[in-house]
């Protein structure tokens, strides 16, 4: 395990990545062929209740979604936006309450809200699918 610090719209992050292979060497038979996936978390690297909350592997998105996760453990203190509301990029989609601070979770793109996957009062741990949202066509 590696643990690197990475930083993302001004906001800090320190990550552990598992490394795989040696990729330091250029391989002659790979070619990218296709943008990388995400990959969710695995059940046994989650805290148990997280394991049981609907996180980001049991949310399978349509195409063109996208999973809104929480970036933190907390509380959700407000949801602002419900099924089909169209959002704007950096609209604030609800509230978290974490440590007795509010902490906006914005639309990361302009679009359409598919699903809401929490409710006010609902406990969240850091990677829970809050929001579906569609990225809205052009």
């Amino acid at each position: 395990m590696k643990m690197l610090r990475i930083t993302l719209e001004g906001k800090t992050y320190d990550v552990g990545v598992e490394v795989l292979a040696d990729s330091t060497a250029p391989r002659a038979d790979h070619a990218p062929s296709a943008p990388l996936q995400p990959v969710a978390p695995s059940a046994a690297s989650l805290p148990a209740s997280a394991a049981a909350a609907p996180a980001l592997a049991a949310v399978s998105p349509s195409e063109g979604c996208r999973i809104v996760a929480s970036p933190m453990a907390g509380n959700v203190f407000k949801c602002l936006v419900k099924q089909g509301d169209v959002v704007a990029y950096n609209q604030v989609l609800m509230v978290l309450d974490a440590m007795k601070m509010e902490t906006p979770i914005v639309a990361p793109f302009a679009g359409i809200v598919r699903a809401v996957l929490v409710k006010e009062g609902d406990s969240v741990e850091d990677g829970h699918a809050l929001v579906q949202l569609e990225r809205q066509p052009q």
